[in-house]
């Protein structure tokens, strides 16, 4: 789980787990078509949503340009997964959807990774990788409106228009 320090839910699930979550459910599904469980009783199916963001279009260079094999470097490789992940957090983490195995379907097959590099290379304790407030909001719009620039070309211009009004 990646975790920021506010302790809200913008935390990056162990990349292990969240695969062997998503997994067990998507094998239940196709394994057990007739919805019963293991004692014949009726189980009810998950359904897992398709993620809503849109994964096939993001830039995966800040991963395929760090963390370089034969020889895969935790530091590098890590830190360019979360750099990447972070901010996506929210979406990875919600295992009502596809957002974690569509994107690290993205990431192999961008990078050319061997199978559960990241979940083998990145592990930072029980709860996974940690983001920090910066690394979740580094890939979000800033809310804020930019402020306008009063650049004295602009206002010469303005004082220049409004003069030459007042004239006719």
């Amino acid at each position: 789980m990646i975790t920021s320090p506010s302790g809200d839910d913008s935390v990056l699930k162990p990349v292990n787990r969240t695969a062997e979550k998503l997994t067990a459910r998507h094998s239940f599904m196709a394994t057990n078509p007739l919805g019963k469980d293991s004692r014949g009783k009726s189980a009810a199916p998950t359904a897992i949503e398709a993620c809503t963001e849109d994964f096939e279009s993001k830039n995966y260079t800040i991963i395929t340009s760090q963390c370089k094999g034969p020889k895969y470097q935790v530091t590098s490789c890590c830190a360019a997964l979360k750099k990447f992940a972070c901010p996506f957090s929210d979406k990875i983490n919600d295992l009502n959807t596809d957002c974690a195995p569509t994107m690290f379907s993205y990431i192999n097959s961008f990078g050319n990774y061997p199978p559960a590099l990241f979940a083998s290379l990145c592990t930072e304790g029980k709860e996974g990788l940690s983001c920090t407030d910066d690394e979740v909001n580094a890939g979000k719009p800033n809310r804020v409106p930019p402020r306008f620039s009063q650049s004295p070309m602009l206002m010469l211009a303005a004082g220049f228009l409004i003069l030459l009004f007042n004239w006719f």
